[in-house]
């Protein structure tokens, strides 16, 4: 654990193959499970212990409900536990995943294929990892950039075999996830990463669990209803959808179709209610208008990091 007086605890999804892919994380001051009754035992073991604790979902953008789950699962705890425990804000978002890849595809030689991979997450998150490596592409120097869901379709056996078609000659599995696929064939294919170097990782945990606990501390906001009405936003505007032909096409120099919310036309059934916001993690907000490179590590710039002190009784790492 870490010394002073706040425990890390690292949440994983499907991203990190339910928490597992996470026990490698070069921060041995966190410790990393899975959603749900694992998490809960953990928080409850360090808060007995009289440990505070900060709960950080280990999401790079594609998994929008593990912050909930994680809440609901903290609402589990008793009143005098809860009272020592907040929840941060994920891990990254898709801009940051953006970015990210950019910069691994950055050290890439230009002619060789990029394969973006990850493991499946339903429709939706499987969809929003297509646009990433669309936009992986636009602002990079590879000709070739396709994607590859673990365990979904294309696969990256597959994946690679259409590389291949493209007439590509060598092809590098960029991670998009915490889980890293394994090589279909050596002989034309390789490994490409780590997505983020050990430092970036450690420097983004800092970074979470000092603005969780600055929140807590200026607001008295633990995190868990801001997770939940995050997570309800999303859900509820995947459920109405978008209109026949999704959004019109952005003009040029926009930040996407997405740039603008007042340009999103929905359908007519659709009413948001009072107090109702669009969720920051879902279309609905400025989309993603790519990080740039200039960041340590080839990180994006990271609100909280590097400008908040950890309060004097509480320290990590």
């Amino acid at each position: 654990m870490v010394p002073g007086d706040v425990d890390v605890v690292a949440v994983g999804g499907h991203e990190s193959d339910g928490g597992r892919a996470l026990r490698g994380l070069p921060a041995p001051w966190v410790d990393c499970v899975s959603s749900g009754r694992e998490l809960l035992m953990c928080v409850s073991a360090s808060r007995a212990r009289g440990r505070a604790v900060c709960v950080v979902p280990m999401t790079l953008g594609r998994d929008p409900d593990l912050a909930a789950d994680a809440a609901r699962t903290l609402l589990a705890l008793s009143a005098e536990d809860r009272a020592g425990t907040v929840l941060a804000g994920p891990f990254g978002t898709q801009d940051h995943l953006v970015g990210w890849l950019r910069a691994a595809a950055a050290r890439v030689a230009g002619d060789t294929a990029l394969l973006v991979t990850a493991p499946s997450g339903g429709p939706f998150a499987d969809a929003d990892l297509f646009r990433i490596a669309r936009l992986v592409r636009q602002y990079g120097r590879h000709r070739t950039v396709e994607v590859a869901l673990i365990g979904g379709d294309p696969d990256p056996a597959e994946g690679v075999r259409r590389c291949l078609a493209l007439g590509e000659r060598r092809v590098v599995l960029l991670p998009a996830a915490w889980v890293t696929p394994e090589i279909p064939d050596p002989d034309c294919s390789e490994r490409g990463g780590p997505l983020l170097s050990a430092p970036a990782v450690a420097g983004v945990l800092r970074a979470r669990v000092h603005e969780a606990w600055e929140r807590y501390d200026r607001l008295g906001d633990d995190g868990l209803s801001r997770a939940l009405a995050a997570a309800h936003g999303h859900a509820h505007s995947h459920a109405h959808g978008h209109p026949p032909g999704g959004h019109p096409p952005a003009p040029v120099g926009s930040d996407g179709p997405h740039a603008r919310h007042e340009t999103h036309r929905p359908p007519p059934a659709h009413h948001h209610g009072p107090g109702h916001t669009a969720d920051p993690q879902h279309g609905h907000r400025a989309s993603p208008h790519t990080p740039p490179l200039d960041h340590p590590s080839g990180t994006a710039p990271l609100r909280g990091a590097g400008r908040h002190v950890v309060p004097p009784d509480r320290s990590f790492g």
